[in-house]
């Protein structure tokens, strides 16, 4: 890290003849934004030429000398862009360095062209240091920084470049090293490369997309000839069929060989190559059965492709020591005796026998696979061995080939045909997927040669079975996931490699020494289940035979097809590589324009290359933004640009042939300004943009019609007056300048007034962009005081006015409601009258009854809580005194539970005809009868049948408006204090809102507010989409708030503001209701979308409840009900009251107040039960879309205080491997011993013998039967439930207890395979974890058509 400018010490030289004076430079690299910061320091001495100084530059950043400039900088800023000369050899101090001092210099791009990348250079100490690196590799770019400057850049030579070994690496798609590591494995064995060069791919035949042998051909070619230092293998794998989503999973290495050679063997039928995977590693192996007491034999032969060889015999904690112990144990055979006695045919009865496998032929090259992975049956889990276990450099298998038994006689005789199905101890060892036993019977010999020769042919074989390693595949990880790469001996210089994905390194024997694995200390059976440790997973030899060892295919022995292959990769790559160079040469930039026809701003990237002309980006800008038919290209023109500041900071008169590269200050990743594509008429002439101006967007205000212009663009500068900018605009605008008043906009609601003429724009807050309305007339209004005048009113309106669509519902009876009052009115323009009239008993009868009366399907469609609701409040009697939550809130006035009164009272609201009553029910929203026959808000808004627009005083309580601050308020002062030291509650419908707490009991408004504006108009849904949705287009004060800007759209809808609810429209379509009455819309912006829908909304105090039923013993124990309406100061017992008619309608649960209870809902998890005294807010905190659960009780209601505590208990039967049902019990204190004794009263379990745990995660808290026994936390050593480790406090905890005297049930494998698919059946039904595996594993398959069967996959 290089020190601060101002912390850095600078040493003060001493002048003599003995020590020269030094300078002390330091660099900063301009040429790339991500090394802008980077600073490099070189104190050399001040003799040095600068020729010398350019070199230790280069050397220090990593840049080939010659590609970029140095030039003098002072601090941040260059002084002087002239570069200095790197070909002199005059002295830094002749060139004006300065010793003792810092001199500061930029490093800048040479001819517009980035600086090019020292390449790096072979045998360097890091790459020393990284070949000697076995396991895995960090990943590109996660290599921590280092103090080499170029690390910190991107390095093109460490990704392109071959590595020094000469071997190209393969990239790590995303867990594909398994598949790297048998590529490189494949490719490495010569046999295997030569046979598939030879294999040539007919295109008429078959699509090469999809050829995996042609696939691997173009892959072996590239590893071959490639430049690169490693290349991709999406091409493979596309061949196989694989999407992208199969880069993501890890597969066995194993696996995958057996796969993908049977895949091969697939695409080769019928070709030279169609037996070359058996050719090359199939063997031979007999499974045979003798009986002891006549000797007869019965056997099979099976083929095989690998050796399975286990790390640790079964049951024991003893790995085998070596891969020789290993193959002794394959081929140990077993005693079949007592219980297990073979039935012998020759016998005919059961007698003792010997079972067993024999080697009868080795493959060319051998596969051996150590079985590190295994299954851990107590804990359920799979698990790794990490034990070591050595193998040989040279593996003699002649000693386990056995010829004593061909000498037999009973060999050649009858066979043994039950033999076949006999169960062997080898059977899960065997790779079967490829035996092949067509015409292969059992006891039935297919040698012809006789005995002898068999034994003769044997015996000279046994001599000649030196196999060598040449390939081993190493497993770095545990059995949860790892990763994979290969060590490979190369036959051509005996060396060997580890190909580590895209890492190529040498290594030595040592190194592979290090892959035996193993492991310190004394372990038992699993315990190295999930240590992650590097060992050998796959070995493969070659058998040591001169006359069958073959080499690689030198390029002259190249069949044609593959010298053609060749030439094509190479000129494919040579392409590729150019067009690297292009993309390196190639400038690209933000590039905008806005559409001259259109007039919407168009965004693009524009991509040119360094040395094309200005005039020729213009043409490529102009194609890519498709103006052809919009503007001529001479029209057309490309500027600097600003996009966040909206800014045009230059233009490039004159420079239409300078190079871009050039222009744009070279080749850069990412550039600090965009580019603008200008376009004027013909009769325009473009203006010149000057570096240094600002750029002013300038709006004329009328306020005749109190509108406001869209701006002029215009440009001035910082030291410019206001005086001298007035007379600019006058200019502009051709108003005169002695009468404009100028209001800068600096940022929201700062309106600022220019009236010191001698100011400077600097002065006045100007910036790059900047916002001005100016207004010019002779009115009177230019002598007010400024925030009182009509201009500052206008532009504070127009600054907080946002647009607004809003979707009535689809049978909003709105538009009738406003045709109705028009034709009782005859004159549109006496509006007071239209108004008189609507309010007046007449008019109410007969207008507004029509309308209820078409939204009398809409309001029966509501919830039976709604109708209750809405039915009190159409009750006169309980009205027009007192308010809705008055009555919630007064323990005297109950709610009447009975649905059918309660029916009656919503039919009598909503076929009314007594004026009186309907007036009371169209302000169930405020406490008194408000008259509004004069009101200006209902006569404006009534004004047009198109259109409304209105300045209106919600309360008819107008002042004026001060400072532009949101400090309104339709809040009663009495109120206020009234509720002063009350608990706030922002998630309800609040008592302070607008529409609850507006006028008192008298009629008049008890508060006051500002003007608030309302505009609206129709919208129609662009034709052809489908909407038949009602839109309204409204442009309204975002200070208004949500109970004033219903009662606005009161005459849209409709029907009264109580009776419809408004949901704010997200991403995604996604509805949130809007609740807050008493909330502006300031949280609203441009463009928002509102969705009205009918149905009572929330009154003050009022929450909207979800109801779950608790269903404790049931797979799903979360069912939803119901929504529901609880009140503040409601009590629990209120609820259930409202709740039984809605369950008995709604859910069909017919219950009493007394056989269900409600308790807290935290996500799945019961939690605190709910007493009858309990009030909502008080006792119990509530909130909007609250979720509570309703649980039926079997008996009376036990919970009677808040001091007890209720758990569920749940026993479990070790000596059956089974859980009982879910049972209650209800606990008057905390202790452990009276939970002890409830569990005994409830199971008759002695209480010494009684043993509990407390369930882990999420209700039900399951768990699997094979792990409850010794996984919980069994009778833990606390004498209170409510410390640590229990922390059980509040109700609901689920407690498991079993009887300790209890025997855990012993279980056969069969029987605890079975019952581990049970468990993890139910355990997966009940979306509940199952233990056995940390992920889902998919099937690797290969598909051979290229691409996957859905239907194969689903399945």
């Amino acid at each position: 890290m290089v020190p601060s400018e101002e912390n850095q010490l600078v040493p003060k030289e001493v002048e003599s003849a003995a020590e020269e004076p030094r300078v002390l430079c330091i660099i900063q690299d301009t040429t790339n934004s991500k090394t802008v910061n980077e600073r490099v320091t070189l104190n050399v001495p001040a003799s040095t030429p600068l020729k010398k100084l350019f070199e230790d530059v280069a050397s220090k950043v990593g840049y080939e000398n010659g590609t970029f400039d140095l030039v003098w900088g002072n601090g941040d800023n260059v002084t002087d862009l002239t570069p200095i000369d790197q070909n002199s050899d005059k002295s830094i101090l002749d060139a004006g360095f300065e010793p003792g001092k810092k001199n500061f210099l930029h490093l800048t791009d040479k001819d517009g062209e980035q600086p090019h990348i020292m390449q790096e250079e072979s045998g360097t100490t890091e790459d020393s240091a990284q070949d000697r690196f076995i396991g895995p590799l960090p990943r590109e770019g996660s290599i921590s920084c280092t103090n080499n400057y170029v690390s910190q850049s991107y390095s093109y030579s460490s990704v392109l470049s071959k590595s020094e070994t000469g071997y190209v690496g393969l990239v790590n798609q995303a867990m594909t090293c398994y598949l790297n590591s048998l590529l490189q494995t494949l490719f490495m064995t010569p046999e295997f490369r030569n046979a598939l060069y030879k294999w040539e791919f007919e295109e008429s035949e078959e699509d090469p997309v999809t050829s995996i042998p042609y696939q691997l051909q173009r892959l072996f070619v590239l590893l071959q000839t490639s430049k690169k230092r490693a290349i991709e293998t999406t091409d493979v794998t596309r061949s196989f069929g694989w999407d992208s989503s199969e880069a993501w999973q890890q597969h066995d290495v194993q696996e995958l060989c057996r796969v993908m050679f049977d895949a091969l063997e697939q695409k080769w039928k019928q070709t030279e190559q169609a037996d070359l995977i058996n050719q090359l590693y199939q063997g031979k192996l007999k499974d045979y059965v003798r009986c002891l007491e006549c000797g007869y034999e019965g056997w099979r032969i099976d083929t095989y492709l690998d050796i399975p060889l286990v790390i640790r015999p079964y049951g024991s904690n003893q790995a085998f020591a070596s891969v020789e112990e290993a193959l002794h144990a394959f081929i140990q055979p077993e005693i079949l005796d007592g219980p297990n006695q073979y039935f012998c045919e020759r016998c005919k009865k059961k007698c003792d026998a010997r079972k067993g496998l024999r080697f009868l032929h080795f493959p060319y090259l051998l596969t051996l696979q150590l079985k590190r992975f295994d299954f851990d049956y107590t804990t359920m889990h799979r698990i790794k061995l990490n034990d070591r276990m050595t193998f040989p450099e040279e593996l003699d298998m002649s000693i386990f080939i056995d010829v004593e038994d061909e000498k037999s006689p009973q060999t050649e005789s009858c066979t043994d045909s039950g033999a076949e199905n006999e169960g062997s101890c080898h059977s899960d060892q065997m790779s079967n997927d490829f035996s092949n036993d067509d015409g292969v019977d059992e006891g039935i010999c297919l040698e012809s040669n006789s005995a002898a020769e068999r034994i003769a042919k044997v015996g000279s074989e046994k001599n000649s079975l030196l196999y060598e390693l040449f390939s081993v595949m190493v497993h770095s990880g545990s059995a949860a996931g790892g990763h994979y790469y290969a060590c490979i001996k190369s036959f051509s210089d005996d060396q060997w490699y580890s190909f580590n994905d895209q890492h190529v390194s040498k290594i030595t024997q040592e190194d592979i020494k290090k892959t035996y694995g193993g492991s310190s200390g004394s372990r038992g059976y699993y315990s190295s289940a999930f240590a992650s440790s590097t060992n050998a997973y796959m070995l493969i030899y070659r058998l040591k035979d001169p006359a069958r060892n073959a080499k690689f295919l030198e390029s002259h022995e190249y069949p044609d097809h593959i010298k053609q292959l060749v030439q094509k990769e190479r000129e494919l790559e040579e392409q590729e590589k150019r067009q690297r160079e292009i993309e390196r040469n190639t400038c690209k930039i933000k590039l905008f324009c806005m559409h001259p026809t259109k007039q919407i701003m168009m965004e693009n990237k524009l991509e040119v290359h360094k040395d094309k002309t200005l005039k020729e980006a213009v043409g490529i800008a102009y194609k890519l933004m498709d103006l052809e038919d919009a503007v001529p290209l001479d029209c057309c023109r490309l500027v600097k640009y600003d996009e966040f500041h909206d800014y045009l900071e230059r233009s490039y008169e004159g420079e239409e042939d300078t190079p871009m590269g050039l222009l744009l200050g070279g080749v850069k990743s990412t550039y600090m300004f965009d580019l603008l594509l200008e376009t004027r008429r013909p009769d325009q002439i473009f203006q010149c943009y000057k570096p240094g101006e600002v750029m002013v967007k300038v709006h004329v205000v009328d306020l005749k019609t109190e509108s406001v212009a869209p701006p002029i663009s215009v440009r001035a500068y910082l030291n410019q007056t206001v005086s001298e900018f007035k007379q600019l605009i006058s200019k502009a605008t051709h108003l005169p300048a002695e009468t404009t008043r100028v209001v800068l906009e600096r940022c929201y609601n700062d309106l600022r007034l220019l009236n010191v003429p001698s100011k400077t724009l600097k002065a006045e807050g100007f910036f790059r962009s900047n916002k001005v309305f100016i207004e010019s007339s002779e009115s009177l209004d230019r002598h007010v005081a400024y925030t009182d005048s009509h201009l500052w009113k206008l532009l504070d309106r127009h600054a907080n006015t946002i647009r607004l669509y809003v979707s009535l519902p689809e049978k909003s009876p709105g538009s009738q409601f406003r045709q109705s009052v028009y034709q009782k009115t005859g004159d549109l323009g006496n509006l007071d009258e239209a108004c008189e009239r609507v309010k007046g008993p007449a008019g109410n009868m007969k207008c507004v009854e029509a309308i209820l009366e078409e939204s009398t399907e809409k309001l029966k469609s509501l919830s039976l809580q709604q109708q209750q609701q809405e039915g009190d409040n159409g009750d006169s009697s309980k009205s027009t005194e007192a308010s809705d939550f008055e009555n919630i809130e007064s323990p005297s006035n109950e709610i009447d539970s009975s649905a059918s009164v309660e029916n009656r009272e919503l039919e009598n609201q909503i076929q009314i005809s007594d004026p009186e009553n309907l007036q009371s029910e169209e302000r169930s929203d405020s406490d008194v009868n408000n008259d509004r026959s004069t009101s200006s808000v209902d006569s404006d808004i009534l004004s047009s049948s198109h259109s409304s627009d209105t300045l209106c005083n919600v309360d008819n309580a107008p002042i004026p408006l001060a400072n532009g601050l949101d400090s309104h308020s339709i809040t009663s002062s009495r109120r206020s204090k009234a509720n002063q030291g009350k608990k706030e509650t922002w998630d309800t419908a609040e008592e302070d809102s607008g529409t609850d707490s507006e006028y008192d009991e008298s009629g008049k408004s008890r508060g006051e507010t500002q003007y608030v504006y309302f505009k609206s108009e129709p919208y129609t849904a662009d034709e052809g989409s489908g909407d038949k949705q009602k839109w309204l287009v409204v442009h309204v004060d975002k200070r208004i708030t949500l109970s004033a800007f219903k009662q606005q759209l009161e005459p849209f809808v409709g029907v009264p503001s109580s009776h419809f609810k408004v949901f704010r429209v997200y991403a995604n379509n996604q509805e949130f209701e809007s609740v807050r009455l008493n909330e502006t819309l300031s949280s609203f912006s441009d463009d928002n979308k509102i969705t009205i829908r009918l149905g009572r909304a929330l009154k003050k105090g009022e929450y909207r409840v979800k109801v779950y039923q608790l269903l404790v013993n049931e797979p799903e124990p979360c069912k939803f009900l119901l929504d529901a309406v609880f009140a503040k100061g409601m009590t629990v017992r209120q609820s259930k009251e409202e709740l039984l008619p809605q369950l008995r309608e709604q859910c069909g649960l017919d219950l009493t107040i007394d056989r269900f209870r409600l308790r807290k809902k935290t996500w799945k998890n019961p939690g605190t039960v709910f007493l009858d005294y309990h009030i909502y807010e008080e006792d119990i905190n509530i909130s909007s879309n609250w979720e509570v659960f309703l649980e039926i009780l079997d008996g009376i209601e036990k919970m009677k205080s808040m001091s007890q505590l209720a758990v569920l208990s749940r026993r479990w039967r070790p000596s059956e491997m089974k859980l009982d049902s879910f049972q209650e019990v209800v606990l008057e204190s905390s202790g452990v011993e009276e939970l002890k004794e409830k569990l005994s009263e409830l199971s008759g379990i002695p209480l010494e013998n009684i043993e509990f745990a407390k369930g882990r995660g999420t209700f039900p808290c399951d768990i699997s039967v094979l792990e409850i026994h010794q996984d919980l936390d069994w009778n833990p050593k606390v004498s209170t439930l409510n410390v640590w480790p229990l922390y059980i406090c509040d109700d609901g905890a689920v407690i498991f207890y079993r009887d300790k005297t209890e025997e855990l049930m012993e279980l056969t494998d069969e029987q605890r395979n079975e019952l581990m698919k049970k468990e993890s059946s139910r355990l997966q039904k009940t979306g509940h974890r199952v233990t056995y595996s940390p992920r889902k594993e998919k099937a690797l398959k290969i598909y051979l058509d290229g691409a996957p069967n859905k239907d194969l996959i689903q399945d």
